[in-house]
């Protein structure tokens, strides 16, 4: 496992380009006996192994496949000195959410699992999949495409689980939640028309720095004055504020991009349809005109079934020992775990990889340059994964 992931991380892929990781894993499940389909969104992989010992539930389990567009600062020995093109740009690519983690847990997973199948009962599916970070230009990938593709067909699963390694927590520990647990994820982008003249002169033309910047203003009471934030917190923020070419000259229009995090599908779309009619209604007082666009790929918040997590919570805390086993607060990251979750019952939980005796808070995050794993954190996710469908199938695999 630790051999696959330190592969693995030196050699990552982007979303959509996982055609290395995806061909080490096909590979791997083929050896082992797995019914393996591959090129389901693009690089995914949907594996299926039907137990020996009776009948049985069918299980899902999912690790996603690709990095990041990060240039990698540590000094490990296996640091990544890829490159790719993203987006039309050439850029160095990174591990740096610990996806190389899930694809190695997972591969470790389905060996023990193929070696124990006459003692399971009912059918295991494994989920590789592709493009969890999203793909450029707003594109439809990762679980969402899986699932359309017919991961979830042919047998349907009755529940799925997964897992994601984060710093927040000391290797050796798991943490979970029933209920919301990661945010819905969703990118805008802002247009806002004005009418082009001289900067001294703004009387003659519409400025739409202006108009922009009272958006960008406003846009912050949808948080502070019309949202519950005890119990449904959200967040809305602005990324990019592109506009003008020249000192002296108010430009035609003003280009803005962020992002918009929430804890429920209603909450989403409630706050979709309230800053679009705001950043009109805004724009149209002054002058001006405005036109948002919400990018296609966004992600639904992930909630986990509240009854299949307080059913397998007893399962982790004898993986991890009580102690170890944390109760987490939501988080606002998002995770296309959720369009899976929102099919069958799902469990997505946290494995902790920083160092014990380092704080995880000072620890770098998910997705920074110096992101680090202590490896003792994936031997806890494959205990959790393999105990899982242990309990939940009432199987002696383990």
């Amino acid at each position: 496992m630790i051999a696959w992931r330190r592969d693995i991380h030196e050699n990552p892929e982007l979303g959509n380009q996982e055609v290395r990781t995806s061909g080490l894993v096909a590979k791997h499940l083929k050896e082992l006996g797995y019914e393996v389909r591959e090129k389901v969104a693009t690089t995914g992989i949907v594996a299926v192994l039907k137990g020996e010992a009776g009948a049985g539930p069918v299980i899902a389990l999912r690790a996603d496949m690709d990095a990041l567009p990060v240039e990698e600062k540590s000094d490990i020995p296996f640091a990544s000195k890829a490159r790719a093109v993203w987006d039309g740009d050439d850029v160095p690519v990174m591990h740096a959410c610990g996806h190389d983690c899930h694809v190695a847990i997972l591969m470790a997973t389905a060996e023990i699992l193929a070696n124990n199948k006459a003692n399971l009962r009912g059918t295991v599916k494994l989920l590789f999949q592709p493009a969890e970070e999203k793909l450029p230009k707003g594109e439809i990938g990762g679980a969402k495409k899986m699932l359309e593709e017919g991961a979830f067909s042919d047998p349907k699963p009755d529940v799925i689980f997964g897992l994601h390694v984060v710093s927040g927590l000391a290797a050796g520990t798991i943490g979970y939640r029933p209920g919301p647990t990661s945010a819905g994820s969703d990118a805008f982008r802002l247009t806002v028309k004005g009418r082009q003249t001289h900067g001294s002169a703004p009387w003659s033309g519409v400025d739409p720095i202006v108009i922009a910047s009272e958006i960008v203003s406003s846009m912050q009471t949808l948080i502070s004055r019309e949202t519950n934030i005890v119990s449904e917190p959200a967040v809305l923020s602005v990324g990019t504020f592109k506009a003008g070419t020249r000192y002296n000259i108010i430009p035609a229009k003003a280009e803005l991009t962020g992002t918009l995090r929430t804890s429920t599908e209603r909450q989403r779309q409630q706050m979709m349809d309230r800053f679009h009619d705001l950043s009109t209604f805004v724009a149209k007082g002054m002058g001006g005109e405005a036109e948002i666009i919400w990018e296609a790929n966004g992600y639904p918040p992930v909630i986990n079934n509240e009854n299949l997590t307080m059913q397998m919570a007893p399962t982790l805390a004898r993986v991890a020992g009580t102690e170890n086993t944390k109760l987490t607060e939501r988080g606002t990251g998002g995770e296309d775990f959720s369009y899976f979750s929102q099919v069958v019952p799902g469990l997505f939980f946290r494995v902790g990889v920083t160092a014990k005796g380092q704080n995880p808070k000072e620890a770098p995050a998910n997705h920074s340059d110096l992101f680090l794993v202590d490896e003792s954190g994936l031997i806890v996710g494959l205990r959790a994964m393999l105990q899982l469908v242990a309990d939940y199938s009432g199987s002696d695999v383990v």
